[in-house]
């Protein structure tokens, strides 16, 4: 598959959130040698839970030293549930490449997901022809 299928598959996940008016719904799933190696989406396993986290939390101990992330929604750069961050997640985790939907809008937080992610090394790719797709999963905001 390739980036806008897996692209494609995080945003169908992202369906699956339970509907929240303080988060957004969003999926992701982390890919290395053309396999899913685990996905995630909001508020899967906890109110206060983002998809990167989920799925990285969901890896185990598998190498992502090749893995990309795909997420439907700009990996946040800032948090106001919780202190971590899912772009420092993502970085402490080993993964070298993001690819992602749509940017974060300033709804909550200031978007600065992707501008972390670079600065660290990360290789960051936006789709954005898929935002307006993952913008509507989230309508009731």
């Amino acid at each position: 598959m390739n980036d806008h299928e897996w692209l494609h598959q995080a945003i169908d996940l992202s369906r699956q959130c339970p509907v929240s008016t303080t988060a957004y719904s969003v999926g992701a799933v982390i890919v290395a040698d053309g396999r899913a190696l685990a996905t995630g989406y909001s508020r899967q396993e906890d109110p206060l839970d983002h998809a990167e986290e989920v799925a990285l939390r969901h890896l185990g101990d598998a190498d992502v030293s090749t893995a990309t992330i795909y997420t439907s929604l700009e990996p946040c750069g800032r948090r106001a549930s919780r202190p971590r961050p899912c772009a420092d997640r993502v970085i402490d985790a080993g993964i070298r490449r993001v690819v992602y939907a749509w940017a974060e809008p300033d709804t909550f937080v200031i978007g600065t997901g992707a501008a972390v992610l670079r600065a660290a090394g990360v290789t960051v790719v936006h789709l954005a022809e898929l935002a307006e797709e993952a913008r509507a999963v989230n309508a009731h905001l």
